[in-house]
């Protein structure tokens, strides 16, 4: 049996799991990433994307909105910006969000003129919301 960690994920409205996991994979802004029991200790921030938790049970899937991962040989802590299980982002909520995602992207744009470092980043969050819904086939 493969050693188990301690695994939350935490969002601002609620709490969405506490399990003890075999392996979580991370949507990490700098590139996905999988821990597992004695992983390096590591933070590194989300980016839009689909986290698996796999545990005892089975594995369980929850979209990540922004956030934070931090990642110790014993446990990892999901602090999402926003975060619900899978089988909650349905279409309508995904078209809302990239909505919301293309705004923040146009009002990049107006208020970063010639700074493209915050006009970037926003493109890069907007591209990553409308993969997610390929990615999921919404």
């Amino acid at each position: 049996m493969a050693e188990m960690m301690q695994f939350d994920l935490v969002s601002p409205e609620r709490r969405l799991a506490s399990v003890e996991a075999s392996e979580v994979r991370i949507p990490g802004a700098e590139g996905d990433l999988t821990a597992m029991a004695d992983h390096a200790p590591t933070i590194t921030t989300l980016r839009p994307g689909v986290l698996s938790v796999t545990h005892a049970s089975g594995t369980d899937d929850y979209i990540v909105l922004g956030g934070f991962a931090d990642i110790s040989g014993t446990s990892v802590t999901v602090l999402a910006e926003r975060a619900m299980p899978k089988g909650e982002l349905d279409r309508e909520t995904h078209e809302s969000l990239v909505e919301e995602f293309r705004a923040a992207h146009e009002k990049a744009k107006d208020t970063f003129k010639n700074e493209p470092g915050p006009v970037d980043d926003a493109a890069k969050l907007l591209s990553d919301m409308v993969a997610l819904g390929d990615h999921i086939r919404i």
